[in-house]
């Protein structure tokens, strides 16, 4: 007799009997078909022998083609972002994509309705990966490095004004001569965002971007707080702080997590827009700027929500991280206190006359004229500009 005639023989009679009574057939089984215990208890209390196994239900899909046509023009228009903001900026792109598709109501309830989970699935056979080389250039600075002090807590403030600054070098594979850096600067509060072209790293021309977007700023500048790279700890920005009264910390030496906030910005609103390329001429200068001071600034702030750690939990050998609902800079700010309210207002009007979708398409034709005037190292080493 094989094993599964015996499982036939004994499995009516083990379904029949008492507890005790299936402690002992159940040893006699393992001892006969040499199986494990674990395993023979799955073949007893399985299906019947024999029996053909239920069919499983399936579900057709609840998005149809045409709904996931739409979410993808939303997501490549946004810059594709991941699930969560997407689905967060949805409502806002509605008005506008009504002008520029015929949505049924159905299919304006699909859209409202989708789950980030299912955005993921859906939208999977469309990401794309792109690998690419940083090419870090802070060079350290010593000068005032024990003049100004180390923030090493993690921010706790609950308005806006305390940002962190950086740089993002745009030398390409060679960091000889003067290039342009996008000086960024991003708000810990409201994650508002601002981003200035210099050309070089020299301390006047750091100074004069971090005027020119202090005045761009919908809210006082309160505090500062940098790396350790000599474009920040020199003289004249110690001044310009003490002047303003700004508070001015840095973070420790090789410690990027200290500056998390502004380094997750220089991936988002540069680095990903950009590229690794080299700009080193005044015309590339003067459309980085162009497109950071008008369009780019907008669409970051009016319409992409943006999620922001509320705590960290240790739960066993795993870090458990929670967020607060994705919301766009410009809806935490007018819910703070203390903002120029004229500046805030005058936003919210502009973001209500604003198409995203067009922001979108000026966005692209600025990159691929800035994208024009990159400079690539040649075969024979020589530097030769790219052409359109």
């Amino acid at each position: 007799m094989g094993r599964r005639e015996y499982l036939k023989a004994i499995y009516n009679r083990y379904h029949r009997s008492a507890a005790e009574q299936k402690g002992t057939i159940l040893d006699e089984f393992c001892e006969v078909c040499s199986y494990n215990r674990k395993y023979a208890i799955r073949l007893l209390n399985g299906p019947p022998p024999g029996a053909r196994p239920r069919p499983r239900r399936t579900r057709g899909p609840s998005y149809g083609r045409t709904v996931i046509q739409t979410l993808a023009q939303v997501w490549e228009a946004a810059g594709y972002p991941w699930s969560v903001r997407l689905r967060a900026m949805l409502p806002l792109w509605l008005p506008w994509l009504r002008q520029r598709l015929a949505l049924t109501p159905e299919l304006e309830r699909q859209l409202r309705a989708i789950s980030p989970r299912q955005i993921d699935r859906r939208l999977q056979s469309r990401k794309r990966v792109l690998r690419r080389r940083l090419y870090g250039r802070t060079k350290p600075g010593t000068l005032l490095k024990h003049h100004i002090p180390i923030k090493t807590d993690h921010w706790d403030v609950t308005q806006p004004g305390f940002t962190e600054i950086d740089l993002v070098s745009h030398s390409g594979e060679c960091a000889e001569g003067e290039f342009a850096h996008s000086f960024n600067l991003t708000d810990i509060h409201t994650t508002w965002t601002e981003t200035y072209a210099v050309l070089g790293k020299g301390e006047t021309g750091i100074l004069a971007g971090l005027e020119e977007m202090r005045r761009a700023l919908p809210f006082a500048l309160c505090g500062i707080d940098s790396d350790n790279g000599s474009e920040f700890l020199n003289h004249h920005l110690v001044r310009y702080c003490r002047t303003g009264h700004i508070q001015f910390t840095r973070g420790r030496p090789y410690k990027k997590d200290d500056n998390a906030h502004i380094e997750q910005k220089n991936w988002t609103h540069v680095r990903k827009l950009i590229g690794w390329d080299r700009y080193d001429s005044p015309a590339a200068l003067g459309l980085l700027n162009d497109l950071y001071r008008s369009e780019l600034r907008l669409m970051m702030n009016l319409f992409q929500p943006s999620v922001k750690l509320l705590r960290k939990e240790r739960v066993g050998s795993r870090l458990r991280r929670a967020y607060d609902r994705p919301q766009t800079p410009l809806d935490r700010l007018r819910v703070c206190r203390g903002v120029d309210r004229a500046k805030v207002n005058a936003l919210l009007r502009l973001r209500a006359t604003t198409d995203p979708f067009e922001l979108a398409r000026i966005i692209e034709k600025k990159l691929d004229r800035i994208a024009a005037l990159a400079r690539h190292r040649g075969a024979e080493g020589r530097v030769t500009k790219q052409m359109a």
